[in-house]
């Protein structure tokens, strides 16, 4: 798999007046194609600036950042890069644009020019994708929360994104609206090989990542696979960060001397290793 993101020493700073903030610190990254890498780290730490960057809303004051080879720094390639990585915000109702569903949807691929037949095609697969077909007459504002998330991300899609970047998708959602983005999210990376780059709050979301990059103070400090990462319960907690339940649990089990694997994640973890 060659890689579809490539963060080459990137700095980002906030200027405001006369006074510099450095909100992303010589930061590097690398995310290969189909992968599901999932950012945490607790608010300042800079990983929603990462977001817009990845997405040429902001640009790196050092640096670069490719995507599928496109620097997001030259403008003539702009709607090439947000068409190969699309952004889906934490406020569904801030990426709603039109009174019915299905022109909701539509609206990426008019202003990329494409022609109404293929529109037609685009709208009604991605909205099928998302499990919100059925809905395509409707008025957004009469959908929950979670279903008004489903239409945004059926509107990237739409646009035939190689990558889709969510920062903080479900922190607006009740659990119900949570369960139904993050089991959208889960299946277009299994089933269609998008590659996701999820940044998230809620430590359970992360568990099925391919990988995790723990972020704080603009630099990442840690990354590897979810057992890898979360089996650093202390260093997490300092940095102010929540860990699965199961594996709090664990943990203070093991405090208390018991026998536990220290790498459990799941309910179905736990069972086993207390079963065995």
């Amino acid at each position: 798999m060659n890689d579809i993101v490539k963060i080459d020493n990137i700095s980002f700073e906030y200027s405001q007046e006369n006074i510099q903030s450095k909100a992303l610190d010589e930061l590097n990254l690398d995310i290969k194609r189909g992968e599901f890498v999932v950012i945490i780290g607790h608010n300042g730490s800079g990983k929603s600036t990462l977001s817009k960057n990845l997405n040429a809303i902001l640009k790196p004051t050092k640096g670069n950042i490719l995507i599928n080879d496109m620097n997001t720094k030259d403008d003539s390639k702009l709607w090439n890069i947000r068409q190969s990585a699309g952004m889906v915000f934490q406020n569904p109702d801030n990426q709603i644009v039109a009174t019915v569903v299905e022109e909701d949807v539509a609206f990426g691929p008019e202003n990329l020019g494409i022609q109404p037949d293929e529109i037609k095609k685009r709208v009604e697969e991605s909205l099928k994708s998302v499990g919100m077909y059925e809905f395509k007459d409707k008025a957004p504002h009469l959908l929950s929360g979670g279903q008004k998330q489903r239409v945004a991300i059926a509107g990237i899609i739409a646009m035939k994104p190689e990558c889709i970047i969510f920062d903080e998708p479900t922190a607006m959602l009740d659990p119900s609206g949570r369960r139904e983005v993050m089991n959208t999210i889960k299946r277009l990376n299994q089933e269609e090989n998008i590659t996701i780059i999820h940044i998230t709050h809620f430590m359970e979301e992360a568990v099925d990542a391919d990988r995790i990059v723990v972020m704080e103070k603009g630099k990442i400090v840690l990354q590897g696979k979810p057992k890898e990462v979360f089996i650093h319960v202390d260093k997490l907690k300092k940095l102010g960060l929540d860990v699965p339940f199961m594996t709090e649990l664990t943990y203070e089990l093991r405090k208390e001397g018991i026998d536990m694997r220290s790498d459990i994640l799941t309910v179905d973890e736990m069972v086993m290793n207390l079963c065995r």
